[in-house]
């Protein structure tokens, strides 16, 4: 099926036929708490007949949302807990996240932002925010990396985003930037010229990070625009979550890290899912994921093997879940210790 614009309420969701009428009341009830948007490309993708369908699954509402959990949190992972000035994240050293803008093109149902993603999120930075963040990175030569996130960086118009890149051109001590985006697979009709061509407006090494998490979102657009950026001469990279019923399955996960690295896109993170709220169903323990990221050894190339990352709760950073930093401590807990030698008990109570 195709769709003319972005649906955002329940009533559109049913008008489309991506959800039954039974489900209304639940949907408008979640579309009440969360941001929804579907684009038209991937309400082209979702098949209405199939209950199980991984597309769907990550992006239509479900009552499943409205059920939080003690463990879960609003700010999982801690972004605020970090942000010195509005717009900026700094957790380690060398980095920083700069989140322009609070919107996305599509909110996936898992999303660990989405207390502050969407409508009424926290918004785009005003001039004056920007002015800050970007004097934040300016005043600290230890920020060699930048990272453009949000919501979604590729939302903004080329001018504008070539605005922010220019700036920080003129910042010689950040070397690399680096864009996480969902654009390419659910929007790919924004990737064009303009749109790379604000991306060099840096001047620096730019790097984008593409986040898919089924090979069916590698549709022939999908595929044409992460084809653009590749021929641009951006360095691309991979995000994926990892989640239950799209794609906790071995031979799943091998065609999705096959299908980047055919695209010139190099795997680089698997996430297991965060504590946001609502998302209880999307989640596998440590002990099935890590069971699942052992099945790919061997299975697949080296050129398709990301790494399994868990984002400790409360803002002490990744760790590779399937590392020795991550030890069994009985009860299906684990004890995961920190880049700083904390020790932390996942899932916390």
């Amino acid at each position: 099926m195709t769709a003319e614009k972005s649906l955002r309420t329940a009533d559109e969701l049913v008008a489309a036929g991506l959800v039954p009428e039974a489900r209304r009341a639940d949907a408008a009830a979640v579309a009440g708490r969360y941001a929804v948007a579907v684009t038209p490309a991937i309400a082209a993708l979702i098949d209405p007949a199939d209950a199980e369908d991984p597309v769907a699954r990550q992006f239509l509402p479900d009552a499943a949302e409205l059920v939080t959990l003690p463990e879960e949190r609003a700010d999982p992972i801690g972004d605020l807990a970090h942000s010195p000035v509005e717009g900026i994240v700094h957790r380690y050293p060398d980095r920083v996240l700069l989140k322009a803008v609070h919107v996305c093109p599509v909110y996936c149902r898992f999303c660990f932002r989405r207390e502050m993603v969407g409508p009424e999120g926290l918004g785009t930075l005003s001039s004056e925010a920007l002015d800050a963040a970007v004097a934040y990175v300016a005043e600290r030569p230890e920020i060699w990396e930048v990272i453009l996130t949000g919501g979604d960086p590729l939302v903004l118009s080329p001018r504008r985003l070539r605005e922010i890149l220019e700036r920080l051109a003129a910042i010689a001590h950040v070397k690399v930037v680096r864009v996480h985006t969902r654009v390419p697979v659910v929007d790919p009709e924004r990737v064009d010229a303009d749109l790379t061509a604000a991306l060099k407006a840096s001047g620096k090494t730019v790097y984008v990070a593409l986040h898919a998490n089924h090979p069916r979102e590698f549709t022939d657009a999908a595929r044409a625009a992460i084809a653009c950026l590749a021929d641009a001469g951006f360095a691309l990279v991979s995000q994926t979550v990892l989640l239950k019923g799209v794609n906790d399955d071995a031979g799943v996960l091998a065609a999705l890290m096959r299908t980047f690295v055919e695209n010139r896109v190099k795997p680089y993170y698997l996430h297991h899912p965060d504590l946001a709220p609502g998302t209880a169903h999307f989640r596998l323990t440590l002990a099935e994921g890590r069971a699942l990221v052992a099945a790919l050894r061997g299975r697949v190339s080296g050129l398709c093997q990301p790494a399994y990352i868990l984002d400790i709760p409360g803002g002490h950073g990744k760790v590779r879940a399937d590392s020795a930093a991550v030890e069994e401590a009985g009860d299906g807990r684990f004890r995961v210790r920190d880049f700083r030698g904390g020790t932390h008990i996942y899932p916390p109570k």
